[in-house]
């Protein structure tokens, strides 16, 4: 109710203040008319005059004449402004002060809604993002049309190909990503994501075509992750589990700590399990050639040691686990590896996706209980 009366006065305040000249009386008008004019003049020539700057014949010569023209300018003034006309402007102002409030009103009633309550937040949120998805919608367009009429701007394919994707228009991604090698050149990059749209218009099943497309981006780039995690998932698909895991275990190996991708790999390698050592860098292996038997053996259970020291610091990395009970179980040392179990079930406790992927890996490894 407040707010209505602080609306209320402010429109009464500006109709006042559009509407006040309208009140003034034709004296208050007249000030700066001729009248007021030819008086300034009448008061500087009697200052002139008292000051002996002017005759006193020219002075009077011109206080007549000015004299006349201040009469006939009083008198047309007078002709032109009837009484009746102050009458008229605040009968005017009056019907303004109380009609525009009625009018807006009549007006507001059968158009608004006084009382329709206020959208949620999640509902605007809702509405601002179909407002969102709209205006990506009509730049797409915008580019499409652009590449019509320029079929030749690959920068414009490039641009354009994985909104398409992020728009689920995959067979037009895959058209897109296609002209973005052929006006931009070969790049493990752009076959990774062209073999990606593909997989993606088959509902994420790698298809022939689409691990081909990798296989060139891994031919171009032997580390290209995108290139190396579908190859994986191609293995899996095909049924070949331990290929896949070897696949996704490598391409962990060589992956920064901060990669974005580091989780869905890691995800991927606790689904399928697979895999009959722990991972070694191809430094390590290629050192490991010239060892005898002992050796070896002394190499791989010094790395295990390092891996089970760095989980009990940090036991959020569940494929690290899985890895260290897997390689406890090649070693044949059991006890360790159901030990480990039990401690990668306390570390994750407190993660239901994480406890989730533990549990499907070490059911593959046969440590379900």
């Amino acid at each position: 109710m407040t707010l209505w009366f602080v609306f209320a006065l402010m429109t009464v305040a500006a109709i006042f203040a559009v509407l006040l000249p309208l009140g003034r009386s034709g004296r208050a008008q007249n000030q700066g008319s001729e009248v007021a004019v030819y008086k300034d003049q009448l008061a500087e020539i009697e200052r002139d005059l008292a000051a002996g700057l002017i005759a006193a014949p020219e002075a009077e010569a011109a206080r007549v004449e000015i004299s006349r023209r201040l009469l006939a300018a009083a008198g047309t003034e007078a002709a032109q402004t009837p009484t009746s006309s102050l009458k008229w402007r605040r009968a005017a102002a009056v019907l303004a002060l109380a009609g525009l409030p009625l009018v807006a009103i009549g007006v507001y009633m059968p158009l608004g809604s006084p009382r329709l309550q206020d959208y949620p937040l999640a509902q605007r949120e809702r509405g601002s993002g179909a407002g969102m998805a709209q205006s990506l919608e009509n730049l797409v367009v915008q580019v499409e049309q652009h590449l019509e009429k320029n079929p030749t701007d690959g920068r414009g394919w490039n641009v354009l190909a994985p909104v398409l994707q992020r728009l689920g228009r995959f067979d037009d991604a895959v058209r897109a990503y296609r002209n973005s090698l052929t006006y931009n050149g070969e790049s493990a990059e752009r076959r990774s994501d062209l073999g990606e749209a593909i997989a993606a218009a088959a509902n994420g099943v790698v298809t022939a075509e689409a691990k081909g497309e990798f296989e060139r981006a891994h031919a171009l780039n032997a580390d290209d992750p995108k290139a190396n995690y579908f190859l994986g998932l191609a293995a899996e698909q095909d049924g070949r589990k331990d290929d896949a895991a070897n696949i996704w275990r490598a391409l962990l190996a060589k992956a920064p700590e901060d990669a974005p991708w580091r989780s869905l790999v890691q995800s991927s390698l606790a689904r399928v399990g697979g895999g009959t050592m722990p991972a070694l860098s191809d430094e390590t292996l290629a050192a490991s050639r010239d060892m005898n038997e002992g050796d070896r053996n002394a190499m791989v259970r010094s790395m295990v040691e390092r891996l089970a020291t760095r989980l009990k610091q940090n036991g959020d990395d569940v494929e690290g686990w899985l890895r260290l009970v897997r390689a406890y179980l090649v070693m044949g040392d059991r006890d360790k590896a159901v030990g480990a179990s039990g401690d990668a079930r306390q570390a994750v406790a407190n993660d239901a996706v994480r406890l989730r992927q533990l549990n499907e890996g070490l059911k593959t490894l046969g440590l379900d209980g």
